[in-house]
């Protein structure tokens, strides 16, 4: 009773300071009509409103079919009926869509686009300003030209979008879906000044109402509640840095499949990647499942596991959980693999490629519920050497050249803004690098000499976007992929190009069989030859000159050596399902029957 006395308590606590956010509303217009009188009355006729008839008067002179055409589309888009039922379709979207419908976010969209509009028709009546002396491409409605509502009603629904989009999701398509969603309310606003429906200051009036409109309803649907929510989640402190227990929760109840109530866990933490309201549904999620002996280490980089080998070597480990991107799941493998201890991913990182292989939700705290609630599997890890490459092992991929090259050059910075994008403006940087000589020996058989712009080796064959870099590879395959790229001019990027492109649409078709990368007993050599495929169980590939070398998306040193074997069913991993399975596995308790058999 005094635990729902303490929730109601801080439930409506948290709804009561949500409200005092609504207020803002009445600011809101009254700053706008303040702005509208001081554009009407005080500004009109000086610099620099004097240069916006120029302007309107330069755009009715210049237009064109083609404009004519982009900017009506674009005034479609915002207008009442465009905007009205886009919304519609966003908000019952996020209602019936997700797992639990998502009422807090379709509240503050349809929200967000409701008060705009109330604002904007009270500034309206209370500001008159005749639209511009210029032909008008569309008929105008009845109120002031002041601020444009197809702006504010562009930044209210697309920018709203762009918020949810950033905060509520993770992945590599985040920062460029929210960028282009950003991008339409200021080409609406063009578009207006275009058509002739409104000065530039209207357009910057719009903009204004929009974005004070998103920071209101932002304060009163979203900042208080994630604020109150993970007051809720964290009992506890979140663990920061170094190896360190966790407390148990109290109020467990026992488990009745025989297994002790207190599991042991080592969760391996990204801190840049894995913030502090992450780590704490990871903490809780575990905790529901048993594991509340719980010890967290962070990552370095001198460390890239962190103290996971320690607390390997001292035994009683029952699970651990990489909570990280690839290099973090790449140190975790090289240390749990072949000792029987299940690894559990909480996709985090940038790439996060082992996981979209695997099929994992993109969510990384849905990711950890559905593995705990899964069973345990096999599969393969790649180990690499060469020179000044000390062994190592590795889930996804390594390789020389291009792609390494890019991965060494892309800048941290971008990384932890636009995510994978990064690499896409690295790769930029070395489209004109000089092709490789090289010779390839697979399992010891006779040396083939080629020459590419790119090596990889793959334990899995999936990049972003679903693109098929190595349709055959699969993770319990218990052979590696290789691909030489080696596409010359612009046709031969060209052609490469539109071969990925088509292994994305044609993904879903079934795999193709050994030997017949296109899954029509073609050749090995496709897109003119720019892709090359050999399949093998051990890969040894020799560089003319030492080249960028990567491992799982982390840049080694340079090399002229690359020896990659294959170790079948060594990572046992703990999954919805297995890979590349629709349905979960029938399992008892936490793990099922593995497809190899894991190396204990």
């Amino acid at each position: 009773m005094t635990g729902n006395k303490a929730s109601m308590t801080t439930e409506n606590g948290g709804a009561a300071r949500r409200l005092r956010h609504v207020w803002l509303v009445a600011a809101q217009a009254t700053l706008m009509i303040l702005l509208g009188f001081f554009v009407t009355r005080v500004a009109d006729g000086h610099w620099p409103l004097t240069l916006e008839d120029r302007l309107t008067r330069a755009f009715a002179e210049h237009r064109s079919p083609l404009g004519n055409g982009l900017s009506a589309g674009l005034s479609l888009m915002a207008s009442t009926e465009g905007i009205v039922g886009v919304t519609l379709v966003c908000v019952a979207a996020l209602l019936v869509l997700p797992r639990a419908p998502r009422w807090t976010e379709a509240a503050f969209l349809g929200a967000s686009v409701a008060v705009q509009s109330a604002v904007f028709l009270l500034v309206t009546i209370f500001v008159e300003r005749a639209r511009p002396d210029v032909p008008q491409l569309d008929g105008a409605p009845p109120t002031s030209s002041f601020p444009s509502g197809h702006v504010g009603a562009s930044v209210a629904l697309y920018g709203g979008l762009a918020t949810l989009v950033l905060s509520r999701t993770r992945g590599p398509w985040r920062s460029l879906t929210a960028g282009v969603l950003l991008l339409v309310p200021p080409a609406v606003g063009l578009s207006r000044v275009y058509r002739g429906m409104h000065h530039p200051s209207d357009v910057a009036g719009g903009l204004l109402n929009g974005g004070a409109t998103l920071l209101v309803m932002g304060l009163v649907f979203l900042y208080g509640r994630d604020r109150d929510s993970a007051n809720e989640r964290t009992p506890y402190g979140v663990p920061r840095g170094g190896a360190e227990a966790v407390p148990a929760q109290p109020g467990r109840l026992a488990r009745t499949d025989g297994r002790p109530t207190a599991r042991r866990v080592v969760v391996v933490r990204h801190p840049h990647n894995c913030p502090d309201e992450l780590a704490a549904q990871v903490r809780t999620r575990l905790g529901r499942h048993g594991f509340t002996d719980q010890r967290w280490t962070s990552t370095t980089v001198e460390s890239p596991g962190g103290g996971l080998a320690e607390e390997c070597a001292a035994g009683d480990v029952d699970l651990v959980v990489a909570c990280g991107g690839d290099g973090t799941v790449r140190a975790c493998a090289d240390v749990v693999a072949g000792t029987g201890i299940p690894l559990v991913l909480v996709p985090c990182g940038t790439g996060n490629l082992l996981a979209r292989n695997l099929d994992l939700p993109a969510d990384p705290a849905t990711a950890l519920e559905e593995a705990l609630e899964g069973g345990d599997f096999g599969i393969d890890v790649g180990r690499v050497e060469g020179d000044g490459l000390p062994p190592t092992r590795f889930a996804v991929m390594t390789g020389a050249g291009f792609d390494a090259a890019m991965v060494r050059d892309a800048s941290p910075a971008l990384k932890a803004r636009l995510g994978w994008v990064a690499y896409t403006l690295s790769a930029a940087r070395h489209l004109r690098d000089p092709r490789m000589r090289l010779n390839i020996r697979l399992d010891g058989g006779r040396r083939i000499r080629r020459r590419a712009r790119m090596v990889v080796i793959g334990n899995v064959g999936t990049l972003q976007g679903g693109l098929e870099l190595l349709p055959r590879a699969r993770p319990d395959s218990g052979r590696l992929e290789i691909v030489l790229f080696d596409p010359r001019g612009a046709a031969g990027w060209l052609a490469a190009a539109t071969h990925l492109a088509a292994r994305v649409v044609r993904r879903a078709a079934p795999a193709p069989t050994p030997g017949d990368p296109d899954g029509a007993n073609g050749p090995d050599v496709v897109a003119g030859g720019s892709l090359e495929y050999f399949s093998a169980t051990r890969i040894e590939v020799r560089f003319a000159r030492a080249q960028a070398r990567e491992v799982d998306g982390d840049s080694m040193s340079e090399g002229a050596l690359l020896t990659a074997g294959i170790e079948p069913g060594a990572l046992r991993m703990r999954l919805p399902r297995a890979p590349g399975a629709t349905a979960l596995p029938q399992a008892s308790g936490h793990s099922s029957q593995t497809p190899h058999t894991a190396h204990h």
